[in-house]
């Protein structure tokens, strides 16, 4: 199975009446040429900033005052603008349809289901709307949410962000720690939380935590506790100005919603990053630039029109929340879910895949790796006669579950392995509609991204490894760090490596299909005698191994080097013998490199892993070196980080 066999052909002369073709036609008109490739296009998007992104604007038809410019005089890196002269309401754009249409459709494990019409959306978005106001929130007021992923949650976001407001919001699995490291630093106004949620059919109360994170965030002005298991009423009671959500809305009358209009820039969301190497960074979004980069990624990348009906596993804690409600702008149905995707059983997801006819699955690498070994398929099992295309991300996916999509659980859909993340709460590479889908590949740079592979001194390769970066602005960049009035951490971050470029910090490579494959993180990129490795090709040989679950590798400073240490965890039943350790890295020499092979094997009961579900190597490296993690609250299961301290077998 090598990569960069074809899975998947589109079918071209079907693809002319979508989304795609009709945005390619557009294109060429505008540049008063043939833009007939998939190359000719994307050179094209990013070559004429301008005329690409106000055909985006007109395209995906965007609610507002366009202006004019699209683009400020000065478009370096950091610090340029699009659409200065704009003015326009994000929210606004998200509640442009009415009717009874389904708008939001909302399972919670095996415990709770509900659906909003897209009228009872816009009257529950009033009521909370004439809420917020009475409570003084506007412009520029910070609303944060500690929620599973539910319509309540969807109904806050849109009625803080229709006032201008700046909406922030993390999972209710998170410890007191890591709320507080979050929203501490964001100082909201008002708090939207929930009292408990399911996880594995298993009620989790979160109402004791809720208190003390109240009374640690003095800025808070209103507490607005959402009733899922029971006890919004007598949580709400003993925080100051708690309120429950259903009193406090009921007493309003759905009435015209109110939308404040605000510049292109203006700040719409604050994202953190996954806090791992010490408090979570504040990154603060535009209403604009997230705006258009999702509908240029949904409506043109994937081909997401009105009445699809489009669903992502995902927290509130991950990107891909604020990336999913953003489908309410094209029309579509929004799907949503919380919970444990296994619970009561692994086919939970697909039971609402068929039955609710998806048209759109999104979820992480990891979730699909983890239906193959369950050895699930649903392609045998389920309905997906209406799935035209299912998204991964989150991390790598590996070249066997490339296979394992097509084989196991839908023959003729558009598989789109995606890559970009919370710092630009977008994609530089991802799903191309008229390209075909290769084993192990992702398919190629997202319209309107330059995006290049470069070596240690700068210059663009193709066919090897390197930083994967931007060379030229886009709208999603972070307006900036919450906190950081000179952008020094902002410039720290992205512009340190390459003066002027964005560099991402992933260890990519261009294909000679003109895909690209992600070989991890550039930071957690292992570096034995002077070569350099991503984590993610160890993975890709160890995990097709039926005696090993998962896996997580790191380098060790050892004698003037590094040395790679790989951590197993293995499946039920099964030991690690010194057969099994030869049979690994025997894998691992023949499918990647020598060079790959680590020195170490060793077995662990559990890996550690953010609350969005990547694994993380750089905890595990500082543990293992003895040094201090230093916020363990932005891990799903800190406990894991015990299993890696003092291991023996790294002391020789």
């Amino acid at each position: 199975m090598q990569t960069g066999t074809i899975l998947w052909q589109p079918d071209l002369d079907a693809l002319a009446q979508k989304p795609w073709g009709r945005f390619y036609r557009s294109a060429s008109e505008i540049a008063s040429a043939d833009l007939n490739t998939f190359e000719a296009l994307h050179a094209w998007s990013v070559e004429d900033t301008e005329g690409f992104w106000n055909l985006v604007w007109d395209f995906t038809g965007i609610v507002g005052d366009k202006g004019c410019p699209v683009t400020s005089d000065q478009m370096a890196m950091p610090g340029a603008r699009f659409f200065p002269e704009s003015r326009l309401n994000f929210a606004e754009n998200l509640l442009k349809k009415q009717g009874i249409d389904e708008a939001i459709v909302f399972r919670g494990e095996d415990k709770a289901a509900d659906k909003y019409s897209w009228d009872d959306l816009r009257n529950a978005v009033s009521r909370m709307q004439q809420f917020l106001m009475d409570a003084g929130i506007g412009t520029g007021d910070r609303v944060a949410a500690m929620m599973p992923n539910m319509p309540e949650t969807v109904i806050g976001m849109l009625a803080a962000t229709s006032l201008g407001a700046v909406w922030s919001s993390c999972s209710p699995d998170f410890g007191e720690g890591g709320v507080l490291d979050r929203f501490g630093q964001i100082e909201p106004k008002m708090l939207i939380a929930c009292d408990g949620y399911w996880y594995s059919g298993k009620q989790i109360d979160v109402r004791e935590k809720l208190q003390a994170i109240t009374a640690k965030l003095p800025t808070l002005e209103r507490v607005v506790v959402v009733d899922y298991l029971g006890g919004a009423v007598d949580v709400a009671s003993k925080i100051e100005n708690g309120y429950d959500w259903d009193a406090a809305t009921a007493s309003y009358s759905p009435k015209a919603l109110h939308f404040e209009r605000l510049p292109f820039s203006h700040p719409l969301y604050i994202l953190f990053s996954s806090g791992t190497t010490g408090i979570p960074k504040c990154i603060v979004h535009s209403q604009g630039g997230t705006l258009i980069q999702h509908l240029k990624e949904q409506q043109v990348h994937c081909g997401i029109e009105e009445g699809d009906r489009v669903f992502y596993f995902t927290t509130c804690g991950w990107m891909m929340w604020n990336w999913l409600v953003t489908v309410l702008a094209s029309g579509a149905t929004l799907m949503l879910y919380d919970g444990s995707p296994f619970a009561p059983g692994g086919e939970v997801l697909f039971d609402y895949a068929s039955e609710e006819r998806f048209t759109f699955f999104g979820t992480s690498a990891k979730y699909i790796d983890a239906v193959r070994n369950a050895g699930l398929r649903p392609a045998d099992s389920h309905d997906l006669s209406e799935l035209r295309m299912m998204a991964s991300t989150g991390s790598p996916l590996a070249p066997e579950n490339f296979r394992f999509v097509y084989d196991g659980i839908k023959s003729d859909l558009h598989l789109a392995s995606i890559s970009g993340g919370t710092d630009i709460v977008a994609c530089f590479v991802g799903g191309i509609p008229s390209r075909p889908v290769c084993i192990g590949e992702i398919q190629g740079p997202m319209l309107g991204m330059a995006v290049e592979v470069w070596d240690e001194d700068g210059n663009p390769v193709v066919g090897q490894k390197g930083e994967l970066v931007c060379t030229k602005p886009f709208p999603s960049m972070p307006v900036g760090f919450w906190n950081d009035p000179n952008d020094e951490k902002y410039h720290a971050a992205y512009f340190e490596r390459f003066e002027g470029v964005w560099c991402h910090g992933d260890f990519a490579e261009w294909t000679e299909n003109g895909g690209m494959i992600i070989h991890g993180r550039s930071d957690a990129t292992l570096n034995p005698q002077g070569v350099r490795i991503g984590t993610a090709e160890i993975y890709n040989q160890v995990e097709r191994l039926d005696e090993v679950v998962e896996a997580i590798c790191i380098g060790q400073d050892w004698e003037g080097d590094v040395r790679v240490i790989l951590f197993v965890r293995l499946s039920e039943g099964v030991e690690l013998t010194e057969d099994l350790v030869s049979k690994i890295k025997s894998k691992i020499r023949t499918g990647a490199s020598p060079r790959h092979v680590p020195a170490k094997v060793i077995e662990v009961s559990d890996i550690p892993r953010t609350k969005s579900g990547k694994i993380t190597e750089l905890a595990v490296r500082d543990v293992v070196h003895g040094r201090e993690v230093k916020n363990k609250e932005a891990l799903a299961n800190p406990e894991a980080l015990d299993l890696y301290v003092s291991i023996r077998e790294l002391k020789d």
